[in-house]
């Protein structure tokens, strides 16, 4: 697999988020998680999976991210906090969390962000928090340059754009304002896209976004990724024809 398609690869968290996970479908994740010459950043996965991946993963660079408040941003925060910490306590090392935005597109413009800190107060330091936006929920491009300053100061780790779950997920607009918003603060944030990134051409498309604002530099594990499902094997196929 060349270069660029390397480097790609080492961008992605691996997502399975599907109702019909199980114990093989997990397993056969993890085992795509780690290829010849290189591995994706994280696995996602749903909490019940947690273990599975931890142990499968053990001997790997590959980091478990699972999720709550998932899909929907509407369970108790009581609920969600903990089932956080049982994540945490299982050996989840990124926690993707969905930002409350029914409740602040109905008007409620603060206990969402406090909710947000109250999840990173579990996360401590020692565990990214990705906060998922939903863009495609909250539409306009100024209210998710709102949205994504205000995270910036309530705990997150990573700004997330979508879940994937529904009709709309990433769009280069909005990836766009979320970059140029995280450019202005001044403690590091990453980014993560998710939702309808299923080829290489658009992966590097937000790669090239992410370079221009930010610099070439940034573009690493550790500020940037791509959450898909699918973009892992048009790699795969793409790095076979290239090595023949």
């Amino acid at each position: 697999m060349q270069v660029d398609l390397l480097h790609i690869l080492s961008l992605i968290d691996l997502t399975s988020l599907n109702d019909t996970d199980d114990a093989v479908t997990i397993a056969a994740l993890c085992k795509k998680a780690v290829q010849p010459n290189g591995h994706v950043a994280a696995v996602c996965i749903y909490p019940r999976f947690v273990k599975q991946a931890v142990t499968l993963l053990a001997n790997t660079p590959v980091k478990v991210a699972t999720v709550a408040n998932f899909p929907r941003g509407s369970d108790a925060q009581n609920q969600v906090l903990d089932a956080i910490h049982q994540s945490i306590e299982e050996g989840a090392e990124e926690m993707d969390v969905v930002f409350p935005y029914l409740s602040y597109l109905s008007g409620d413009k603060e206990r969402p962000y406090d909710f947000i800190r109250a999840c990173k107060a579990v996360c401590g330091e020692s565990r990214l928090l990705k906060v998922i936006l939903e863009t495609g929920m909250l539409r306009d491009l100024s209210v998710i340059a709102e949205v994504s300053y205000h995270l910036c100061h309530a705990g997150a780790d990573f700004l997330k754009t979508s879940t994937g779950k529904t009709a709309i997920g990433a769009t280069v607009d909005a990836v766009q304002v979320m970059l140029t918003t995280i450019q202005k603060v001044s403690r590091p944030i990453g980014l993560k896209v998710s939702g309808g990134v299923r080829t290489i051409g658009q992966a590097k498309q937000y790669r090239e976004l992410a370079s221009q604002i930010m610099g070439e530099g940034w573009v690493t594990p550790a500020h940037f990724r791509i959450g898909a499902s699918q973009l892992l094997d048009q790699l795969i196929l793409s790095g076979s024809q290239y090595d023949k």
